[in-house]
């Protein structure tokens, strides 16, 4: 299945969830639709699986294959299997060049890792699923520094997540530990993703 490129704002609305992280695409609170506010649907178990599968798998911008691929990685790994996953999603060079600010999306931070702006420990990497490890480090090459849309990002930056070790003199992150399911997103209950999957 192609990755979805139609209107972001209103896929937002009709999954209940900011997608782009900023709030500014949930201005109407309720589902897309000459309907919207007034919409009484009774959803089933499979439609509340479904619709937290979608939240997660539109959030990280990921086709199906490749998302449920990344889940059946996460089950065969010790402990809780839906932390597990969103700890692997958020492992992704793409994610974690967004959450250093590089990227005001992921959407970006996907273009500026496959362009070749991206480098890890020091090499080029332009595959935006490569998985970082711990005590890896995140740069900007050094041609890439003085990118506009670079420099806007991160005067943009409102946080930083404490799994991630800045350095703002060498424009570089370090990727310093796993990240706690707290630190992660609380829109998703990925227990209902693990239903889905194992139904």
């Amino acid at each position: 299945m192609a990755r979805y490129t139609g209107p972001k704002f209103k896929l937002s609305r009709r999954l209940g969830i900011s997608l782009s992280g900023t709030g500014k695409d949930l201005k109407r609170p309720f589902p897309p639709g000459q309907h919207g506010p007034n919409q009484r649907r009774k959803v089933s178990n499979y439609g509340m699986q479904l619709m937290e599968k979608q939240k997660l798998r539109h959030m990280y911008g990921l086709g199906e294959k490749q998302f449920r691929t990344l889940f059946e990685k996460a089950q065969k790994m010790q402990g809780i299997a839906g932390e597990n996953f969103m700890i692997l999603l958020e492992s992704r060079l793409d994610n974690l060049v967004y959450r250093l600010g590089f990227a005001n999306s992921r959407a970006g931070a996907r273009q500026l890792v496959s362009h070749g702006h991206i480098t890890v420990n020091g090499k080029k990497v332009n595959i935006p699923s490569f998985r970082v490890s711990l005590g890896d480090v995140i740069s900007l090459r050094e041609r890439s520094r003085g990118l506009s849309s670079v420099k806007e990002a991160l005067e943009n930056r409102s946080h930083l997540p404490a799994y991630i070790e800045y350095n703002d003199n060498a424009m570089e992150g370090k990727f310093i530990r796993l990240p706690e399911r707290a630190e992660l997103s609380q829109d998703i209950d990925e227990k209902q993703i693990v239903e889905f999957y194992n139904r």
